[in-house]
């Protein structure tokens, strides 16, 4: 079966294309690069070939009723996994990380991309079956790729307490907004579209020196790899929103170890 009929297996559309020069730009050590995009039929998956002769794809499993695959990449002896599938309002792309173990099918996929602090929430709760890939279960409610861990014995100084603070992994993405968040320790770092991971505030400082006009580069003062815990309604346009009653920590899934993930922080 043509890697295409696999995607419509899943009800996903998929479109393949070469582009060997491109590869230094993006990056030398992968040999694709995954994205979701649109046209006038809806959304599709792309695959971008990078390297000369072209990656080996291949899809190792697939589950068509949970709307999820995951694909294989091969390149000089090199394996990139991703996980491809739908999750609530759109379809979406999770590299795996490359030191993740026994990753042969779609639920281990899923296990990868969980934090150890979940796999210890949801083992103290003993989760098992259907519970594991739920959004919500007694150990921890998913909203994307954030997880939020209750934390009900956390005791914040109030005046410390930030309303309606955005949460993101610092790809430029859009991030997901937090009515209440209480954020220990972590990095202050500028962030704008040209910088989405940050600058330190002394590289900041030093890049306004040299280039007065970056001031006007639309920068936002944010905290990079801070213990994050938030509480109220968690909303994002492509995601339902969530109502968190009690403090709950934020975990970054661990797409961010995977190759296809290099230089993203967790910045809040």
């Amino acid at each position: 079966m043509l890697l295409e009929d696999k995607f419509v297996e899943m009800g996903a559309r998929l479109k393949v294309k070469n582009d060997f020069t491109n590869r230094r730009r993006i990056d030398s050590s992968l040999p694709v690069v995954l994205d979701v995009r649109q046209d006038d039929e809806g959304e599709f998956f792309e695959v971008t070939l990078l390297s000369r002769p072209p990656a080996r794809l291949g899809v190792v499993d697939i589950r068509p009723k949970d709307q999820h695959l995951l694909l294989l990449a091969e390149d000089a002896g090199k394996k990139h996994k991703f996980l491809c599938g739908h999750d609530e309002r759109h379809w979406f792309v999770a590299a795996i990380p490359e030191d993740a173990r026994g990753v042969g099918n779609v639920r281990a996929a899923m296990e990868s991309l969980k934090p150890d602090e979940v796999h210890a929430a949801q083992a103290s709760k003993r989760l098992k079956g259907r519970d594991l890939r739920r959004r919500k279960n007694a150990a921890y409610i998913r909203q994307g790729e954030w997880f939020f861990v209750p934390a009900p014995d956390l005791k914040v100084d109030r005046k410390l307490i930030l309303r309606n603070e955005p949460i993101t992994r610092g790809n430029g993405g859009k991030p997901h907004w937090a009515e209440y968040c209480y954020r220990i320790g972590g990095e202050p770092v500028y962030v704008c579209p040209r910088y989405p991971n940050g600058l330190r505030v002394q590289d900041y400082e030093r890049l306004i020196l040299d280039m007065p006009v970056a001031k006007r580069w639309r920068w936002r003062l944010m905290v990079r790899n801070a213990q994050v815990y938030v509480r109220g309604q968690i909303r994002h346009s492509d995601h339902k929103t969530v109502g968190l009653h009690v403090w709950h920590r934020v975990f970054m899934n661990t797409e961010t170890r995977a190759a296809a993930m290099r230089n993203v922080a967790f910045l809040d």
